[in-house]
């Protein structure tokens, strides 16, 4: 998998699923949603630590800068 994440990219999913955790485990959340919203954050770490949103490919978009030539 090549990546198609920039830092900034990463970082932002990284403090959105702490975000939601943070929401659950002070009882801001319960139920459905916070089974869908926990569902929705771990899909967020995980494509922050591999680096590589798979919805980027199909539209071959990508927040990686290119090398200057």
């Amino acid at each position: 998998m090549k990546a198609n994440m920039e830092t900034l990219d990463r970082v932002v999913r990284t403090v959105a699923a702490l975000a939601i955790a943070a929401l659950y485990y002070t009882g801001r959340i319960s139920g459905t949603i916070a089974i869908i919203l926990g569902a929705f954050a771990v899909v967020l770490l995980l494509t922050s630590f591999v680096s590589h949103c798979p919805l980027y490919t199909p539209f071959g978009f990508s927040t990686v800068k290119a090398p200057k030539a």
